[in-house]
């Protein structure tokens, strides 16, 4: 029975003061973690900044080209792997929230809103006039990671900002809702949901624990997201389906149970209404 496993920062970087930073060339990355190039998921951030090449990531089995420019953002627990051509050059780092809320204080990775996954797309492509501003970080994150200088570290993570901040300022020209003023409640409404759709999965719950009625949250998801609340919800209890259903050696009625259906036939009902898949025939579909 397959199971996709879960990587650590440590998996990659065999540095110990910076166990929990891990920074590389993407073609160096490769040599010794070709293992990546199967399904998997990591309990830490990670982006990717292609810079030559071309092939396919699939994100929480959604399809993304990859070419020149294409940056990807993802947050720990979303499942990806890749087919990439062989000349494909970019950039690798992978980091822990903790490292980073430690190091910055007040400031907050999930002040950063392109890696949320309720309303945003893990992909942004940076044409070719706009590579020269994010590209310097990246050789200098690799130049630094290779000399052993004093303030290292400081060094490497403040350029990560700095990579976050030219991020957060394209998004902010390519996805208007970043300033919308229902944003801080639909950020808030994430992490609700993140925290309680096992187990919540009315739209009631989440719009009592925002201080807003129904009919607000609902305008709110609408305005936002095109989806009403309930769509948002289901949305995302399926993702977490689909995640846990490839992971073969959980038997489907234990998915469900982890999920918080009890009622397995209500289960298969609700993800075959969603999908057009029973929870088996999905799973048969994955490798």
């Amino acid at each position: 029975m397959k199971k996709y496993p879960i990587y650590s920062v440590q998996n990659f970087s065999c540095n110990d003061i910076h166990r929990d930073f891990y920074v590389n060339t993407f073609t160096e990355h490769l040599k010794n973690h070709s293992f990546v190039e199967e399904p998997h998921r990591h309990d830490s951030y990670l982006m990717v900044f292609f810079t030559k090449g071309s092939g396919q990531h699939e994100v929480d089995f959604d399809q993304f080209e990859i070419k020149r420019g294409s940056l990807f953002v993802l947050q720990p627990g979303q499942m990806h792997h890749w087919s990439l051509s062989k000349d494909v050059e970019g950039f690798v780092i992978i980091f822990s929230q903790e490292l980073y809320n430690l190091y910055f204080g007040q400031k907050n990775i999930n002040d950063y809103n392109f890696y949320h996954s309720i309303h945003n797309r893990p992909e942004l492509v940076f044409e070719e006039k706009e590579i020269p501003k994010i590209q310097p970080y990246f050789d200098l994150l690799i130049q630094e990671n290779n000399q052993n200088n004093k303030y290292q570290l400081d060094k490497m993570l403040n350029l990560l900002d700095s990579i976050h901040i030219e991020i957060a300022r394209k998004y902010g020209e390519t996805y208007s809702h970043q300033t919308h003023s229902y944003n801080i409640k639909i950020n808030k409404f994430e992490s609700l949901l993140e925290e309680y759709f096992r187990t919540e999965k009315l739209p009631s719950f989440y719009a009592e624990k925002l201080n807003i009625t129904l009919k607000h949250l609902n305008r709110i998801c609408n305005e936002i997201l095109q989806k009403t609340a309930t769509e948002v919800i289901t949305d995302r209890v399926i993702l977490e389906i689909k995640r846990m259903l490839i992971d073969k050696q959980l038997a489907v009625n234990e998915v469900a149970f982890k999920v918080g259906y009890e009622d397995y036939s209500y289960f298969s009902r609700f993800f075959k209404k969603q999908t057009g898949l029973s929870p088996t025939e999905f799973r048969n579909t994955v490798r």
